[in-house]
């Protein structure tokens, strides 16, 4: 005998009982959704750190990347500015040097000037170098051929090469502006300025200098 009972002849409360029992099976959806583990509060914790950390990182490089540029912009900025520097101080040195130069070169002129004087002073025979060379200068010998010196260089200059002079066709002859140590020589056809005053521009307009031989 069965003791299975026809569902027709079920009561409701079988029929609901039942049918609760057999909705009560797992379906596969639910099954995965069950498998499904939900992150820990230690694990959120640990992925919330971890991107910190990533962000931070990239944060890091970025502003390293930054401070690189601007440290390279800052070192072009600076090296022109040594340059500027450095070429502005060349050339006041350059400046400096040639004020220097300049500097020496009139004091060498004054000293020339005043030992000069001092030794046409000393030894006023000097004037006979001075008037050889004078007469050595000229190309040829036109007569008539004077030589003018200061009087006192004319008793000088007579006793030391009067004779030699006369032989040659030289007259002796005085001026009184010509400072001792200075002559000049005129012949025919040539005039030679051997004064002091002369000469001493010369020298100094050869060295690039305008200088007074008269100024102390």
């Amino acid at each position: 005998m069965s003791n299975v009972v026809p569902k027709e002849q079920q009561s409701a409360y079988q029929r609901w009982e039942m049918a609760s029992f057999d909705d009560a099976r797992v379906t596969p959806q639910a099954a995965n959704l069950s498998a499904v583990s939900l992150p820990t509060v230690d694990e959120i914790l640990t992925i919330r750190e971890q991107a910190r950390i990533e962000g931070y990182a990239a944060g890091v490089a970025e502003g390293r990347t930054a401070g690189l540029a601007a440290g390279r912009s800052e070192a072009t900025e600076e090296r022109a500015r040594l340059l500027t520097i450095a070429a502005s101080f060349a050339t006041e040195v350059a400046q400096a040097d040639e004020l220097i130069a300049n500097e020496v070169l009139d004091l060498a002129l004054d000293l020339a000037k005043a030992m000069l004087k001092t030794a046409l002073d000393v030894r006023p025979e000097l004037i006979n170098a001075i008037v050889s060379e004078a007469i050595h200068y000229l190309p040829a010998l036109h007569q008539p051929a004077r030589l003018y010196l200061n009087p006192n260089d004319l008793l000088l200059v007579k006793n030391q090469m009067g004779d030699e002079l006369d032989k040659t066709g030289w007259h002796l002859a005085e001026d009184a502006q010509l400072e001792p140590g200075g002559c000049r020589v005129e012949t025919a056809h040539n005039q030679i300025d051997a004064s002091l005053s002369t000469r001493w521009q010369r020298i100094a307009a050869a060295l690039g200098k305008e200088s007074d031989w008269l100024a102390s």
